[in-house]
């Protein structure tokens, strides 16, 4: 028998957030200042082949403000569509537990000390979570919930390589075990359609989610983006990207096999219309979903149908 969360067929974040603190939040993508290990020389000089100038944080604030200047204009922005007061800090840009204890100490607990503030999300790599690092989580998780938001992409070593993800399975395994030791909730970032891998390959990361103690994954369509080596290679060497019914096909089956306790934080991607080189059907995301929804209905599809 199906599971229904709200209107959704899928365990949607906005459910989980009303249904555990009783109100809509609207998510603020905050800049740090960091940098990565893959661009500073440490693993490597370029970043992912997918990642942008921006560090996967284009829609994150300017970071020559302070913390508490970003949150204010997020907050600025969001009042054309939002009229509550609950937000969540997410600091999106590049790895954003790369710096200092004392550093990441300041900004973080800046961001938790915002009244408005309910929630700090952060986006980091599993290989940058040393001993001090998840001791100041624990800290902060003490004041404010604390999610980590872990970029895998996928779990096969020849995409891995492609994208220069620069770990390996293990390290990110241990990250979670840590995490999770820690009352920590995390949140994997996963990316359908990378060249080579075909439903199968995609299906088989999915089902290595539901064998690891995560509580929120995002599963998003490879974005081609200006100014990246993805973009590139996608001129010299052209492969084939999901059209909007083959994308909607291979998430109804991703939904199906996913454990239905699992958080669904996006089930498509952002990419900025300035710098989006294909797939162009994404740009209108209100669309993508709305029709998304449509087909899972139309083919009777619920997160954990198969689980």
């Amino acid at each position: 028998m199906a599971v229904y969360w709200g209107e959704k067929r899928y365990y949607s974040l906005d459910y989980f957030l009303r249904q555990t603190y009783q109100t809509k939040m609207y998510k603020i993508s905050l800049d740090g200042g960091m940098t990565c290990p893959n661009r500073d020389g440490a693993l490597g000089h370029r970043g992912c082949i997918f990642c942008s100038a921006g560090g996967s944080g284009d829609f994150a604030a300017d970071r020559s403000l302070s913390i508490t200047e970003q949150i204010e204009q997020g907050k600025s922005q969001a009042s054309l569509k939002y009229s509550g007061n609950s937000y969540i800090a997410y600091f999106q840009a590049y790895t954003n537990t790369y710096a200092p204890v004392p550093y990441l100490r300041k900004i973080f607990t800046e961001a938790v000390l915002h009244p408005d503030i309910r929630i700090l999300d952060i986006a980091t790599r599993p290989d940058c979570l040393g001993e001090d690092i998840l001791e100041l989580l624990v800290e902060l998780n003490r004041q404010k919930p604390v999610w980590i938001e872990l970029g895998l992409q996928t779990i096969h070593p020849q995409s891995a390589d492609f994208i220069r993800r620069g770990y390996e399975l293990p390290v990110f395994e241990q990250a979670v075990r840590r995490l999770r030791a820690a009352h920590i909730p995390v949140i994997v970032h996963t990316i359908l359609g990378l060249p080579g891998e075909n439903s199968e390959h995609m299906l088989a990361t999915v089902r290595y989610l539901n064998t690891q103690d995560i509580q929120g994954v995002k599963l998003q369509l490879l974005h081609i983006l200006k100014g990246t080596d993805l973009a590139d290679y996608y001129r010299q060497r052209p492969f084939a990207l999901p059209d909007m019914d083959e994308y909607f096909e291979i998430i109804g089956r991703c939904l199906c096999i996913l454990r239905p306790d699992i958080v669904i934080h996006r089930l498509t991607g952002d990419g900025p219309k300035s710098l989006l080189i294909a797939p162009l059907w994404t740009s209108n995301k209100r669309q993508t979903l709305n029709r998304m929804q449509a087909y899972l209905k139309a083919h009777d599809i619920w997160q954990g149908k198969e689980f």
